[in-house]
């Protein structure tokens, strides 16, 4: 299964749009979004997407019932930290501020988080596969990513939306 992920969109309009035709691309099955998309004008690209979303809102949303019901039409939002299973059985921790998460993830096969705007891939050892896609706006480091995720080998990559060649 293909997972797309991503958060810390904080209404940048043209790297939601990069990251749905990346997504759509690549043919995601699912998308998942690790909080912070901030306003409900950020709702509308995500309509772009060849597949459902699941979502976790952030610590800057300004309009949680309008996100929520924007949402409605996408698919899922909630309040972090939450569990959920994908199609293939694999079990998700989502959350935006991994600080959030108190107890052990033994049954845990994925952990998603944001919060720092860094990308970040690794696995603990006899633990969970740990992923922050980074930011998708690139308004902090100036480096806007996602993150693709294959669930039936595990192995997750890191993607720049903006390619060297591509205009800023």
């Amino acid at each position: 299964m293909r997972i797309g992920i991503f958060a810390d969109t904080h209404d940048h309009l043209d790297n939601i749009r990069l990251a749905v035709a990346e997504f759509n691309r690549r043919q995601c099955e699912l998308v998942v979004f690790a909080g912070d998309l901030v306003s409900t004008f950020a709702i509308p690209p995500l309509r772009k997407l060849d597949c459902p979303m699941i979502a976790s809102f952030g610590d800057n949303e300004g309009n949680k019932v309008g996100v929520r019901g924007g949402m409605q039409i996408i698919g899922e939002i909630g309040e972090p930290p939450f569990c959920f299973r994908l199609a293939d059985g694999k079990r998700v921790l989502l959350t935006h501020q991994r600080e959030l998460i108190r107890d052990p993830v033994d049954e845990i096969d994925i952990l998603i988080y944001a919060h720092t705007h860094k990308p970040r891939i690794y696995l603990e050892e006899n633990g969970p596969l740990w992923i922050n896609p980074g930011e998708t706006s690139g308004w902090t480091y100036g480096r806007p990513t996602v993150a693709v995720l294959e669930t039936g080998s595990m192995a997750a990559e890191i993607v720049d939306l903006l390619k060297p060649d591509s205009p800023a």
